[in-house]
């Protein structure tokens, strides 16, 4: 527990370290077209530098507790940022795909790492009263990071080129690196001669790895037609049934599951990747409707985002605040998945002619709603935890979050692209050469390219095209339209399962404690029962 000046810039130095982590999960979308034509390589090939991304992140998250009990936390959490700082520079000199790939995952084990071990040293940092209020402060940096990734991403490659993408993640790591040599407490390694589990390790690695491939390739590839596919889910399923069984009996596994045991942790990890299916799909899926279908660039995608991330972002300390005065957690998160659910059915009406000013408040209702989420699942998940437990709560929360990112992602573009051929079918079965509507704008569209063409017959292929031109926006339009209503119905029934699943303990009547079965509740005073306003999950 940190006072002082020095509480406040470990403070800014860890949410900073959190936020250049998650800003690198986003700011390359909107660089991949610019990317795959400077390094003379398809598309598909260049998928795999946001790819090899997430899979080393996903890898190193739920391990990053037993590496920061190995080498020390201060150590670790500083070699991870200055891995992360040094493979961003050599990402931005990349000469070839391949080379920019395996950056890349480097780069993903470093930045892993920041994510969970910056989120266990905020809640050490602060007493166990006012964690509340640091889990408040951590979601600044998840819901900033995300969202301002693609306005960064889209200004740099309009103004500069691809390399400085990664390059500006540069001073920002030697900065957070000598502040934290400066001001983080010294930890040492552990010295109780435990064996490494590589059993546990081998296994998570491959399991994870396989499945993260698959989520982020399936859609491109088409899912179980490709044979890869096949090979890669049959041995992910293997290898995470492998590595929870090993992980319950090991004597000192790598990944300590034994935590799973407090039911607050596992409920708040089950809506916490319920969150990131939702925070990462619609934040998908959004910049594509603007960018594909209404024409704005990236730069300008991100402004309209902004304005809400901003107020997310400023709300997110006074949602700690009110959990520490009493606010019973549960309701912030129903009004979150409100919040969220009521974004994406406002978005889901959208039409050719929608703008920034249409736009405005339902990105705001989606800022507040992550704000709503993020702030008391992240302080519900470590609640009855003890200290000693925390790190690994928070590296199993964070690691849920970004699988359900993952999925989001993938299933979402399955359901689009399925879409997307119902409604072509839909659509072209009201086209034909006798329907009068359609022989009538053909007709015009044939006149006004006859000014420019070389011949009628050109004129009228060009009318043809423009026609098909119409098709297809309308297509994803009304394709994106219906994944925003499922997103919208998915949140709304998320409401109903925080009813079913949460509930508060009922007082013993005349007793100063609670009553009922929840097993591992921690005790009154500890500094885990204190660590968050007193919530009790119960699975029904």
């Amino acid at each position: 527990m940190e006072t002082g000046f020095r509480k406040w810039i470990i403070t800014v130095t860890v949410i900073i370290s959190a936020i250049i982590e998650l800003i690198d999960t986003t700011i390359v979308n909107v660089s991949i077209n610019t990317m795959s034509g400077n390094l003379a390589a398809s598309l598909e090939d260049t998928a795999w530098v946001i790819t090899s991304y997430a899979i080393a992140n996903v890898i190193v998250i739920p391990m990053t507790s037993f590496l920061a009990e190995k080498i020390g936390r201060k150590q670790y959490y500083i070699g991870s940022i200055i891995l992360f700082t040094v493979t961003s520079a050599m990402c931005g000199l990349s000469s070839n795909l391949w080379e920019l790939v395996a950056f890349r995952f480097l780069q993903g084990l470093g930045g892993g790492a920041l994510l969970s071990t910056s989120q266990a040293i905020l809640f050490e940092t602060f007493p166990p009263k006012d964690r509340a209020m640091a889990s408040g402060i951590f979601a600044l940096g998840v819901i900033i990071g995300p969202s301002i990734g693609p306005v960064m991403g889209g200004y740099i490659v309009d103004n500069a080129s691809w390399p400085w993408i990664f390059f500006v993640n540069v001073p920002i790591g030697i900065l957070a690196t000598i502040l934290c040599v400066r001001y983080l407490r010294p930890s040492k390694p552990s010295r109780d001669g435990k064996p490494i589990d590589w059993a546990g390790i081998g296994l998570l690695a491959l399991g994870v790895g396989a499945l993260q491939v698959v989520l982020e390739r399936g859609e491109t590839d088409d899912w179980f037609a490709a044979n890869y596919i096949i090979v890669l889910t049959v041995l992910s399923a293997l290898s995470l049934t492998f590595f929870v069984w090993w992980q319950l009996r090991a004597p000192f596994p790598v990944v300590n599951l034994r935590v799973l045991r407090s039911v607050t942790l596992s409920v708040s990890a089950l809506m916490t990747f319920v969150l990131g299916f939702g925070l990462f799909s619609a934040i998908y899926v959004f910049p594509l409707l603007a960018q594909r279908i209404l024409g704005y660039t990236a730069f300008q995608t991100g402004l309209m985002i902004m304005p809400g991330v901003l107020m997310g972002a400023a709300i997110s300390p006074f949602l700690g605040k009110l959990m520490q005065k009493g606010v019973r957690p549960q309701w912030l998160v129903m009004l979150g998945f409100g919040f969220t659910a009521l974004f994406t059915w406002q978005i889901s009406h959208s039409n050719l002619e929608s703008g920034s000013t249409q736009f405005w408040w339902p990105l705001v209702y989606r800022a507040l709603g992550a704000a709503l989420l993020i702030v008391p699942l992240t302080a519900l998940a470590v609640s009855e935890l003890q200290p000693k437990d925390i790190p690994q709560g928070a590296a199993l929360n964070n690691m849920m979050r970004q699988m359900g990112g993952s999925f989001g992602i993938a299933l979402i573009n399955t359901y689009v692209a399925h879409r997307v051929a119902y409604n072509r079918t839909s659509l072209v079965a009201h086209l034909s050469s006798y329907d009068l509507p359609t022989q009538t704008r053909l007709r015009q569209a044939t006149d006004h390219f006859a000014a420019t063409a070389t011949s009628l017959y050109e004129a009228g292929r060009q009318a043809l095209a423009a026609l098909e031109g119409t098709v297809v926006r309308q297509t994803y339009l009304i394709s994106y339209m219906d994944a925003f209503r499922l997103l919208a119905i998915l949140n709304g029934a998320c409401i109903f399962l925080v009813l079913v699943t949460v509930r508060r303990k009922k007082k013993a009547a005349g007793a100063g404690g609670p009553s009922g079965p929840v097993g591992t509740a921690a005790t009154a005073g500890s500094p885990a029962a204190s660590a968050a306003p007193r919530v009790e999950l119960e699975a029904h």
